[in-house]
């Protein structure tokens, strides 16, 4: 009896899933609930992560100061987000040639005495007490202005000069001025978001082939064409050097070690205390494993699954080849960049920089990751479903609350941009759907 009323309240919980799943709006609402269990996370660990280093007596800051700073983050990366979804979509899609310029026009600008040299990088701007990162702006407008130009181009694609012109060169451009910052992360970051909107489009596979072997001989030429680079893969590559370049990564498997299953506990890790430099930046996933312990580790891993599989979901549901681009090469760029700091933390990649997701310290990173989740949860709101179900039914309390406007129906216009192979007429047998448009 006991056996089967517990079947029951597993199909029943099933049943119920699926049935929620299966409504109109359910993407919409898993990525506003994605997108905030995050970054209440990442508020809490950076509230634990910092007060232990904030606090300066020389300069009078408080143990609250980084915080303070994190939730200011927040609330731009809130009006963002709000921008977002209030910003129709073909809107963003016509002003991405302007924000591509305007990207370039910023990656040239730092390099000059205009920029903020910090640790022998020239990576910022400073807007008095807070700062801008151009890469972030040039990584919203690749992949909104990458879309666009392959959109356009989507029946000229089977030809290799109309798959890599104009697309390609930019990205490279991209690529040249974030190096001459330097900046490893950075351009590893748009390297994801070029890959992925040629996927997207639907590139031959050989293609990647030769992107990969280009970016490994382009690692390996970045990480001999700088000591503090070259130290880092050759410690990793050697199993580690506590007293030199592989001090935080060894830090951070101490860190996950301590934590165990359960952690020592909200607010009691030792790593915050100097022993692991930084730790709300690059590393705040150690911190994470140390506080909250593997059950913690586990909630971030599935939190960044569920942002992979509805980002996906919201990419195959939508009928516009653009808006199914953007989502794609959304979802990919987070949780690649999750996967990547991730990895360096458990110490299977060598160290990059690259930041966790709104989990990590904020600055411009979480405020255009905000920003990216306000383009997908709107791209969640032009699903034909939910585009039907808000005509039919009304905006609902989110929508009144927020004050969306109502997402236009997918026209015909935006269907003679799909490829041949999603859509197929005549008497033959209609191919398979490629899901990676």
């Amino acid at each position: 009896m006991v056996n089967r009323a517990g079947e029951g309240r597993r199909a029943r919980l099933q049943t119920a899933t699926v049935a929620w799943l299966s409504r109109p709006l359910a993407s919409f609402h898993l990525v506003l609930g994605l997108c905030g269990l995050l970054t209440l996370l990442g508020a809490v660990m950076v509230l634990s992560a910092s007060a232990a280093s904030a606090y300066d007596p020389h300069t009078g800051s408080g143990v609250y100061g980084t915080f303070y700073r994190h939730l200011a983050y927040i609330g731009a990366g809130l009006c963002a987000f709000w921008a977002a979804l209030r910003t129709p979509l073909p809107a963003l899609r016509r002003a991405s040639p302007l924000v591509m310029i305007v990207a370039l026009a910023l990656l040239v600008l730092v390099i000059t005495p205009l920029g903020v040299s910090m640790d022998g990088a020239q990576r910022w701007f400073a807007l008095g007490p807070l700062s801008l990162q151009p890469v972030e702006v040039a990584k919203v407008a690749l992949t909104l202005w990458g879309a666009h130009i392959l959109v356009i181009k989507s029946r000229l694609l089977r030809h290799w000069r109309h798959l890599l012109v104009p697309v390609v060169p930019a990205g490279l451009l991209m690529f040249a001025l974030v190096m001459a910052q330097p900046n490893l992360s950075g351009t590893i970051t748009l390297g994801i978001v070029l890959i992925a909107l040629l996927w997207f489009a639907g590139a031959p596979k050989r293609l990647f082939a030769v992107l990969v072997a280009g970016a490994g001989v382009g690692f390996l030429v970045l990480a001999l064409a700088a000591q503090y680079r070259l130290a880092r893969v050759l410690s990793f590559v050697s199993g580690g050097d506590a007293s030199g370049a592989d001090y935080q990564a060894l830090q951070a498997k101490y860190a996950l070690a301590d934590g165990g299953l359960l952690g020592v506990g909200l607010g009691r890790g030792a790593s915050k205390w100097r022993y692991l430099p930084n730790v709300q930046n690059d590393f705040i996933f150690a911190l994470v494993g140390e506080e909250l312990g593997f059950v913690g580790c586990v909630v971030v891993l599935v939190l960044f699954g569920g942002v992979a599989s509805v980002g996906m979901r919201i990419a195959i549901r939508n009928r516009d080849p653009w808006i199914r681009m953007v989502a794609g090469t959304i979802t990919v760029v987070v949780v690649a960049q999750a996967a990547i700091n991730i990895g360096y933390v458990v110490n299977i990649l060598p160290v990059t920089g690259v930041t966790l997701p709104l989990i990590s310290y904020g600055g411009t990173s979480l405020v255009v990751t905000m920003f990216l989740f306000g383009v997908l949860a709107h791209c969640a709101r032009h699903e034909p479903d939910a585009v039907a179900d808000l005509r039919t039914l009304g905006p609902g309390r989110i929508g009144s609350l927020l004050r969306l406007p109502q997402p236009r129906a997918a026209s015909m216009a935006t269907d003679r941009h799909r490829q041949p192979q999603i859509a197929r007429s005549g008497t033959g047998p209609a191919r398979r759907p490629d899901l990676r448009h």
